[in-house]
């Protein structure tokens, strides 16, 4: 990313138990939020075979089930499990200041 991206809070640390996931909005962009064993991961939220929200599907371990076709991803990759995915999601880069996620994103 270039050097003028901008770190901006999403949510609340509290907001994600351990082994939850939650959705958020950063200007246009739609950012799926995960807590594996308390390590906070964003990814694009939009599934990259069909327009479904990856945070209305499932969390089995470290991968995200899409709720329309059961395609699968690796949460802290990205990486497409296979049919029916045709490509990866976009892994974005997340910290936690203090009690606030903060994901990183193009500066508009």
């Amino acid at each position: 990313m270039a050097d003028n991206d901008a770190w901006v809070t999403v949510a609340e640390r509290a907001a994600i138990a351990d082994g939850e996931m939650k959705g958020v909005t950063v200007g246009s962009q739609e950012i799926a939020l995960y807590n594996l064993k308390g390590e906070i991961y964003a990814t694009d939220n939009l599934c990259s075979h069909a327009f479904a929200f990856l945070t209305d599907g499932w969390l089995d371990g470290e991968e995200v089930e899409c709720p329309l076709h059961a395609g699968r991803f690796e949460i802290k990759t990205g990486k497409g499990m296979g049919p029916p995915i045709p490509c990866d999601v976009k892994t974005i880069p997340v910290r936690v200041e203090g009690d606030n996620i903060q994901v990183k994103v193009a500066a508009s």
